[in-house]
């Protein structure tokens, strides 16, 4: 893999969007694939995480997750330092886990605890194997994307999932996309009246609405002002009774896409996702959903998930689409207009967490049509 510098690529309309910062090359592939290690990211659900050993992937790197000392989690590289077999094939021995090919035993910090037959202690520094520091979280398995060093802060929090008089859902799909595209989909307002069409959004009503942006060191927020309620099925269960919609789209680094939405007096709803990049071009999407409605949960529940669900598979499908046209291509080629509100900022974001470097404050106001 080589890198390249940081782009800046002119849009027709003079506004610059971030191309670059790291864009990996591989096999003539140009694409944008950013890699913030130093963050927190999902892995697993502490359902997922019984007695037997996760097979987990992490920015391409193979890690196996299993429950150690006192139920807590580990996370290390799925490979034996013995003789090379994934650490995932064996099994949980007591509060260790145990190589399916000679028995050794490792903890949570990758310590070699036991190696069979061995007289003499089995704890050696050439032994260990390499251990990423780990958290369980309302629910979520996370590891630390690095093993130097002590974590920065603690895991994201879902603000709502724990609130009383809020229904939560939790879902894990996964998305064929880069992460940066993945992200950008998720709080994309203009591409909804046509990829979602009749669903979320339909076309233009000729609505003028304000978006008006903030970007800060680690995030940047979208509030869009002056919307009435959308004619989609989605946005009718949400508020029957019609209202203006209060809509807030965010990006938070390293990986969080949250969308929240109150329609009229009635409803809330955030919907928060930890996008976990799995590979260059495969992203796993954790996605709390936490609403309030006028309408019990309960009645809402089955059904607003299988309308979310078909929103999903369709931007699967085009995520999919826009992959394969990539790799066909040999990279990537965006333009932007000022409409695309929030792509660039979370690109510049990425860019300066990888770099270490803190990310200067921006605002700006654009007027859209819906």
């Amino acid at each position: 893999m080589t890198t390249r510098p940081l782009e800046v690529m002119g849009s027709d309309d003079g506004d610059a969007t971030v191309r670059g910062g790291t864009t990996a090359q591989r096999e003539g592939l140009r694409a944008f694939l950013p890699r913030v290690r130093k963050a927190w990211y999902i892995v697993a659900t502490a359902d997922e995480l019984g007695d037997k050993p996760l097979a987990r992937t992490l920015f391409g790197m193979p890690v196996v997750v299993f429950r150690g000392e006192g139920g807590k989690p580990g996370v290390l590289v799925d490979r034996c330092p013995h003789r090379n077999v994934p650490l995932s094939l064996g099994r949980k021995n007591g509060e260790r886990l145990e190589c399916a090919y000679h028995g050794w035993q490792f903890d949570t910090r990758g310590a070699c605890k036991l190696v069979p037959s061995l007289v003499g202690p089995a704890e050696a520094h050439s032994r260990r194997a390499t251990a990423f520091p780990a958290r369980e979280q309302q629910g979520f398995i996370w590891m630390w994307g690095e093993t130097a060093g002590e974590p920065l802060g603690e895991p994201h929090r879902f603000a709502f999932a724990d609130v009383s008089g809020y229904t939560t859902v939790t879902r894990r799909v996964t998305a064929p996309g880069t992460l940066y595209s993945t992200l950008e989909n998720a709080l994309d307002v203009p591409h909804t009246a046509f990829l979602h069409r009749g669903l979320f959004r339909s076309e233009s009503r000729g609505v003028k609405i304000k978006a008006q942006l903030r970007r800060s060191a680690d995030r940047v927020e979208v509030e869009y002002i002056g919307e009435p309620r959308p004619p989609g099925i989605v946005a009718k269960v949400l508020s029957p009774s019609g209202g203006m919609v209060t809509h807030f789209d965010r990006f938070l680094l390293p990986s969080i896409a949250q969308v929240e939405y109150r329609i009229g007096d009635e409803n809330h709803i955030l919907v928060d996702s930890v996008m976990t990049p799995v590979d260059d071009f495969e992203t796993a999407i954790y996605a709390v959903v936490s609403y309030k409605m006028r309408i019990p949960g309960g009645v809402v529940k089955p059904l607003l998930e299988p309308l979310a669900m078909r929103v999903f598979s369709q931007d699967a499908k085009m995520l999919s689409r826009q992959s394969e046209t990539i790799k066909r291509f040999g990279g990537e080629h965006f333009v932007s207009t000022e409409i695309d509100v929030i792509g660039k900022h979370i690109a510049r974001l990425l860019v300066s967490a990888e770099r270490g470097e803190t990310a200067s404050a921006a605002t700006s106001d654009v007027e859209l049509v819906v």
